[in-house]
C-alpha cells in the first residue's frame, strides 16, 4: 500500500478533497502517476476553463519529494501485451489507456489506486481496496 500508482480519477478525487482519498495519499510512502495519467489530466485541463491553474497545481503535486512520474518503455509494452491478451482471453475488455496504467503499475511493482472496478479483471495487479465505491 505504501508504493502507489494513482489513476486519473484518484487525482481528481484528491483535488476535490474526498476524505478517503486524502487519507490514503497521506499514508502512502510514495505516490506515482504515469505518462498516460499525465496525458489524461492535461487533456482534461485543455477542455476546461482553469487550464493554467490546474497545470500549476499538477506541477506542484509532481514537485513533492513523495511523487514520481513513471515513464512507459519497452518493458511497459511487454506488460501491456500480457494484460491485453489475458483480458481478451477472459472476454473482459477495458479501455486501452487503463491497460497501459495497469501495465505500468505491474512493471514498477506499485499498488494501483483507482475508482474503476474493471481493473479487478486483471490477474496479478495489486489494487488498493474498495476505492471504486467512492465518487469523485
Amino acid at each position: 500500500m505504501k508504493q502507489l500508482l494513482i489513476d486519473t480519477n484518484v487525482y481528481v478525487a484528491f483535488k476535490r478533497n474526498v476524505p478517503k482519498v486524502i487519507e490514503m495519499l497521506r499514508q502512502a510512502e510514495c505516490i506515482a502517476i504515469n505518462t498516460v495519467v499525465m496525458g489524461e489530466l492535461l487533456a482534461g485541463f485543455k477542455g476546461g476553463i482553469r487550464e493554467t491553474a490546474n497545470r500549476k497545481e499538477l506541477d506542484q503535486f509532481l514537485d513533492s519529494p513523495r511523487v514520481d512520474l513513471l515513464v512507459l518503455d519497452e518493458s511497459s509494452a511487454d506488460f501491456f501485451a500480457l494484460v491485453f491478451n489475458n483480458l481478451k482471453q477472459i472476454g473482459k475488455p477495458i479501455p486501452t489507456n487503463d491497460i497501459w496504467i495497469a501495465a505500468s503499475a505491474m512493471q514498477y511493482g506499485r499498488t494501483l489506486a483507482t475508482l474503476d472496478s474493471h481493473f479487478s479483471y486483471i490477474a496479478g495487479l495489486s489494487l488498493y481496496p474498495a476505492l471504486e465505491r467512492i465518487q469523485p
